[in-house]
């Protein structure tokens, strides 16, 4: 296994683990000919990737993809409730530039 993160390693994180998991991960980096903190941190790296990917990205059901464009391909009116909520905006959140 190849690192991933190919910039210069500046930043610590230390953690304790149980005897049986630093045996699994001295064993996968072996088999994988790296070394431990190389594996760990590849292994992590990719999992937090994974991670942040499924939670930043919406999947939709054909039913509901086609009522979402269809909301985004509608008129959309400024009714009461909008105006009111713009007003509110306004009054409440002071702009700094």
């Amino acid at each position: 296994m190849s690192s991933i993160v190919e910039e210069r390693n500046t930043e610590r994180m230390n953690f304790r683990v149980k005897p049986r998991i630093k045996a699994a991960i001295q064993r996968a980096a072996a088999l994988s000919g790296v070394d431990d903190s190389e594996f760990a941190m590849s292994a992590a790296y990719e999992a937090a990737l994974g991670i942040i990917e499924r939670h930043e990205r919406i999947t939709l059901m054909d039913e509901d993809r086609e009522a979402f464009f269809a909301a985004l391909d509608g008129k959309v009116g400024h009714n009461e409730k909008l105006r009111a909520a713009f007003k509110e905006y306004d009054e409440r959140v002071i702009s700094r530039p």
